[in-house]
């Protein structure tokens, strides 16, 4: 997907909604005792960094006379995998009632994070700060993240009834279906209505798809209602019968062979001493299809590795010319370091180790000043990764003098060395590790035709490739590695499985902020990594919520 970016759509269209929403649920432990005869009345106040400053989001309740609180409260924010979201969680002892300001309470301690980190660990438990980085004494924080998007996929049912009642005089009756939602006020909405089957008792209509969301809210409890008509052209159906069931009851009953309702007209039923039922409806298939997210995948335990890949070739000009896109200066990022830091710091929230593996491309390297197309910018053949993105910074620093820029710019070693870690992760049968590697390049790729036959080859494994193009190069010949206009093809006329390159030119984010840059280069990713495992048909490893904590103290 080429970039242009920001979260837009088409003229005229509402604008796409974010990936996610996530609950966060808190807790805290061995809080400070700031009060002199009770113990602390603790709340938590959540703020997040907007534009550069914090703004405060909402505040948990109170909880009485309490060292080690247990939250009610539940926290709804807005996720999205492209952007830091940094938040922080202050907490006081509260001396009024329970509203949004806090500028009369004591302060507790505080603790810094970012949304990735909570929903990459699911569960995660931080010690509390006071002013200037003092510790808080044993004071802790813990906060659970639940994805709540709703977006847990559909079923497919097929319906059929034996010996409805005929309501027509000259003929059977015209039956037909309807399928309804109770909500939690009582109303009823529906959520399906079959076809009309002519002048038959003995109806079978035709399956449908529907998503759990529609069904049941995703509540396989919620009570269902099915009511059967005898289809009237003039809008007045005659009433057959009903039954309530709920998704869970169907699927226990599908399995144990005995889905089965009698369709129960309740007049009938009051007037008619000997009434049993107006027939019999059958429920003969049924079919769950889960549809795992993003955070699902994430929140069970599938960790992203990421992989930074550096242009060395001689157009990039000598790094000690202030003209070159390799030039350091201390006051003024190179394009080369603002593209990876801004996809860095998004990355590293996901991989538990914070490790990145840093290669280069294109330049002769010590010790006999060959040419290489794939070496750790490191040197350490043993372990090509980087501690942390200030790691990788670090080692491109150093490696630069080095090294001596040439060329060709070949891109297809690289590609297929990350596709190898990438294979090996694929014969694990699990969804354990997602690779991403990210391409700085100043030019058109040389060895085109490889590197088109090692993208396909990668399309078939849980990774994406990012490439950006930094400098004033032209492009154009890039975009046939993006499958935006079509799908890309091997020189040998093999389709990619998947669409997995981004190319994003640097120049169009020039003056854009290094969110703004990695909201571009990695809106994708969470897409294609859910396309991928959807395709192998493999599940988040593990998707339990954490048991709750402690019981927690009376809330004002």
């Amino acid at each position: 997907m080429s970039a242009g970016c920001e979260r837009r759509a088409g003229p005229g269209a509402v604008p796409a909604p974010c990936a996610s929403k996530v609950e966060l649920r808190l807790s805290c432990r061995h809080l400070l005792d700031r009060d002199p005869l009770t113990k602390s009345d603790p709340s938590v106040v959540l703020l997040q960094q907007a534009h550069g400053e914090w703004v405060q989001v909402d505040r948990t309740e109170v909880v009485k006379s309490c060292l080690h609180p247990v939250f009610s409260k539940v926290f709804t924010v807005d996720y999205y995998f492209e952007e830091v979201q940094k938040l922080r969680f202050e907490v006081f002892d509260t001396h009024g009632p329970s509203g949004l300001s806090y500028q009369d309470d004591d302060f507790l301690g505080g603790m810094e994070c970012t949304l990735g980190q909570i929903v990459a660990q699911k569960k995660m438990t931080r010690a509390l700060l006071l002013k200037f980085g003092r510790n808080a004494g044993k004071s802790t924080i813990t906060v659970i993240a639940e994805d709540i998007s709703g977006n847990n996929g559909y079923v497919e049912l097929s319906f059929q009834a034996r010996k409805l009642d005929d309501k027509d005089l000259f003929s059977k009756s015209d039956p037909f279906l309807e399928l309804y939602r109770v909500n939690d006020d009582g109303s009823e909405q529906l959520v399906y209505r079959t076809e009309v089957v002519k002048n038959n008792l003995n109806p079978v209509w035709e399956p449908f798809k529907v998503s759990l969301n529609s069904l049941c809210s995703c509540e396989e409890t919620r009570p269902l209602k099915c009511l059967v008509w005898d289809y009237d052209s003039r809008g007045k159906h005659d009433f057959i019968g009903d039954f309530a069931t709920t998704f869970e009851e169907m699927q226990k009953a599908f399995q144990e062979g005995q889905a089965q309702w009698e369709c129960v007209n309740a007049k009938y039923k009051q007037k008619k001493r000997n009434y049993k039922h107006s027939g019999v409806v059958v429920l003969a298939d049924l079919k769950l299809h889960r549809v795992h997210s993003f955070l699902d995948y994430i929140m069970g335990g599938c960790q992203i590795h990421c992989t930074v890949a550096i242009d060395f070739t001689a157009s990039n000009g000598d790094p000690r010319n202030s003209c070159s896109l390799h030039h350091i200066n201390p006051y003024q990022p190179n394009e080369y370091l603002r593209a990876l830091v801004a996809v860095g710091e998004v990355c590293q929230d996901y991989d538990s180790d914070k490790r990145f593996s840093a290669l280069g491309f294109g330049a002769r390297i010590p010790p006999k000043y060959e040419v290489s197309h794939d070496f750790p910018i490191n040197f350490n053949p043993e372990d090509d990764e980087c501690e942390g993105i200030q790691g990788v910074v670090e080692a491109y620093q150093n490696c630069l003098p080095k090294v001596q820029l040439y060329g060709p710019t070949n891109v297809a070693p690289i590609i297929t060395r990350v596709a190898r870690m990438a294979a090996a992760e694929e014969l694990t049968g699990e969804a354990s590790q997602y690779y991403i590697l990210l391409i700085l390049t100043d030019g058109v790729v040389t060895d085109m035709a490889d590197t088109r036959e090692a993208i396909v080859r990668a399309s078939h494994l849980p990774m994406s490739i990012i490439i950006v193009g930094v400098g004033n190069a032209d492009f154009t010949d890039m975009q046939v590695l993006d499958g935006d206009d079509g799908v890309l093809r091997s020189p040998r006329g093999q389709p990619a499985l998947r669409d997995i390159v981004q190319f994003v030119p640097f120049r169009d984010l020039k003056n854009a902020s290094p969110a703004a840059l990695a909201k571009c280069v990695l809106a994708e990713v969470p897409k294609q990594l859910v396309e991928y495992y959807s395709h192998k048909e493999l599940p988040p490893r593990s998707l339990g919520v954490h048991a709750g904590e402690a019981r927690p103290g009376l809330a004002s």
